[in-house]
């Protein structure tokens, strides 16, 4: 069963990132979407029945995931939802897993601020036909001779690591930790 689906919850876990065999990055965590209701005796909001769900990102999501998200916090996914079942020692075991399109931050708990990447066309925006590659001529722009050197400048920059506020200054994501850096050299 493969369903869109739009969950808010707090991440439980740290994010965990890897790389496929492929060489495809990816991030996973743990999201925990408690039911939340109105109690009316007590006066409040009060939480109950937690739903449980591994989320995972690929390519540019999963690296913006590691630089953004951080356990505790109150996110919004939205991805498709993806059930798994199977048997062991006489039990019936149940895990629901989503393939992330989307993560942000639940802005009703909290502020946040908004860095765009440098290159502004990720390769999820021409799926993986065609690597990701927009000058392939697979829901891309068209051949290279159509690109301009800003697009190659561009394209360089999200390579490094190198990401711009909303100022337009760059900032440069440190690979070990995945915190983002002052201005890039």
């Amino acid at each position: 069963m493969t369903d869109t689906i739009t969950l808010r919850g707090f991440v439980a876990t740290e994010i965990k990132s890897s790389t496929t065999p492929g060489g495809v990055p990816t991030a996973s965590f743990r999201l925990g979407c408690p039911e939340r209701r109105f109690d009316k005796a007590a006066g409040a909001w009060v939480e109950s029945n937690v739903s449980w769900f591994t989320v995972q990102g690929y390519r540019q999501l999963a690296g913006n995931m590691g630089c953004s998200i951080k356990k505790g916090q109150k996110v919004i996914v939205v991805g498709k939802l993806k059930l798994r079942s199977w048997e062991k020692d006489g039990r019936t075991h149940h895990q629901a897993d989503i393939d992330a399109d989307a993560v942000g931050h639940d802005l009703r708990w909290g502020t946040a601020n908004y860095l765009r990447n440098s290159n502004p066309q990720s390769a999820d925006e021409f799926g993986p036909a065609n690597g990701g590659n927009p000058s392939s001529g697979v829901g891309g722009d068209g051949p290279d001779e159509d690109r301009d050197e800003g697009d190659e400048q561009d394209a360089e920059a999200a390579e490094a690591g190198i990401f711009l506020d909303d100022n337009g200054d760059e900032l440069q994501l440190d690979p070990e930790t995945g915190e983002l850096s002052g201005a890039a050299a």
